[in-house]
Parts: C-alpha cells; sequence; structure tokens
C-alpha cells in the first residue's frame, strides 16, 4: 500500500467532512461525492452505482453531460456478469478499492467485449470502484473512470482513506430514509416495508421471511411498487424511492 502523506490525510479528512456536513440524504450524497471525489482522485467520469446483483443490472447517479447513453448502459448490463470489478467486490463484502487492472491485464481487458461495446464507446480505458455497501442483493459503490492513465497505488490509497468514513455516512443517511423519507412515497404501509428491505439489499425470499409472507406476494407487492413509482426493476425501484424522499 502506498504511503500516503500528512497533506493527503488532510486533503482525504476535508473531502470526508464537507460531505458529512452537505450531504443530508442518499440522494445529496451520491451528487456530493460525485462533485468532491475528483478533486481528490482525477476523474473524467464519476458515478455513484447501483448494482442489483440478483437481476445483473446497474442504475447510476451522476452522469456529466450525458456520457452514458441508455444504449450504453444496455451494453453495460448485457455484460454486467462478466464486469471484473462487480465479480471482485461481490464475492468481498470486506472488499476495499479495486481497479479492473488489478484483475485484469490492459492488453485482456481492451479484448474483452466489455471493454469494445461498453468502456472504449464513452472513451474509458481505467476504471476503479470504491465500495460503500455490498449484501447478497446489492452493491453500491463509487465509481471512478479516466482514459490514458491508470490509477495509481497512491490515488487508491487515498479512496481507501475516505471509504470507510463515506460509506458508515452512507449507511447512516440511508437509516435516516426508512425512518422517514419512505414515509412520504406514494405506498401502502405494507409495500413500504418490503421496499425498505429492499433498500437494505434483500432478496425476495429474505423479504418473505423477515415479513412473513411467501416469496411470490413479495413479488406481488413490488410489481405494485414499480407501477407506482413508474419503474421496472429493483435497482430502479430503490434509485427512485431515494429521489423521491429527498425532500425537506
Amino acid at each position: 500500500m502506498h504511503e500516503l502523506t500528512t497533506q493527503d490525510y488532510r486533503e482525504g479528512w476535508r473531502l470526508v467532512c464537507e460531505m458529512t456536513e452537505s450531504a443530508r440524504d442518499a440522494v445529496s450524497f451520491a451528487h456530493h461525492g460525485t462533485q468532491h471525489l475528483p478533486r481528490l482522485v482525477a476523474s473524467e467520469i464519476t458515478t455513484l452505482s447501483v448494482c442489483d446483483l440478483a437481476r445483473n443490472t446497474r442504475s447510476v447517479v451522476g452522469n456529466p453531460g450525458g456520457a452514458i447513453s441508455a444504449r450504453d448502459r444496455a451494453s453495460f448490463d448485457r455484460h454486467f456478469a462478466e464486469h471484473p470489478l462487480v465479480r471482485y467486490h461481490a464475492g468481498r463484502r470486506g472488499g476495499g478499492t479495486h481497479r479492473i487492472s488489478d484483475s485484469l491485464a490492459p492488453a485482456q481487458f481492451r479484448a474483452s467485449a466489455l471493454y469494445n461495446e461498453y468502456y472504449r464507446r464513452i472513451g474509458i480505458d481505467h476504471v476503479v470502484a470504491v465500495p460503500l455497501f455490498v449484501d447478497r442483493g446489492l452493491l453500491v459503490s463509487f465509481v471512478l473512470n479516466r482514459n490514458r492513465r491508470d490509477f495509481s497505488e497512491r490515488d487508491c490509497a487515498l479512496l481507501d482513506l475516505v471509504r470507510e468514513p463515506l460509506a458508515a455516512l452512507y449507511r447512516n443517511l440511508l437509516r435516516r430514509k426508512k425512518d422517514r423519507g419512505f414515509a412520504a412515497l406514494p405506498v401502502t404501509p405494507r409495500e413500504r416495508e418490503v421496499l425498505s428491505w429492499l433498500a437494505a439489499g434483500k432478496t425476495d425470499r429474505d423479504i418473505g421471511e423477515i415479513l412473513g409472507m411467501s416469496p411470490r406476494t413479495v413479488q406481488k407487492h413490488l410489481q405494485h411498487i414499480y407501477e407506482k413509482l413508474g419503474v421496472e426493476t429493483r435497482t430502479a425501484a430503490v434509485v427512485r424511492a431515494m429521489e423521491l424522499g429527498s425532500g425537506p
């Protein structure tokens, strides 16, 4: 691990303090994070990525200038299961900051369908993920992307420096949202319970066991939630709930 300087620690903790002061909910946390992290580690596209591990789909917050189109997102989802960062972090709940180049040699990555059908199209050669939350059904990470120059050991050390404090802040904001944010959503109390556990990364079977209902009943509740929130997937429902519940 790269040894950080006193100035590095100051910069890292300044970012954490700014995030703690400015993030009032999960949505503002995502937006402030995608703005502040590139000041610590240079990145051309920075997003908060919410991955549905059961359905192999992803939603992102932070997309400067519409750099990632709907077509690009569909291409990503087609190769979701083979993504080296998804595979790495989904299998390691305690995993830290990780680059694609930590899992694949550059030549291997550039020969992959994931690179040629997605990353090459959006002009990205190097990617690093900073995991905040991993469960059986959900992986939430800040993801930094750039071309030409890979992320250095120092870059990764800086991101790891702020990862745990940011992960704790994110979890705390989600807990607050469960307490008050979901109350504003246009769903029934039972649907709100299902949505709350969905946001915690639980599977249909998990939710059924917790709430004393069959997985089929859970799926019916989810279908009603999708219709009311105007979405089609579990991940989109969580993201939409975060957006709708982010008001004062």
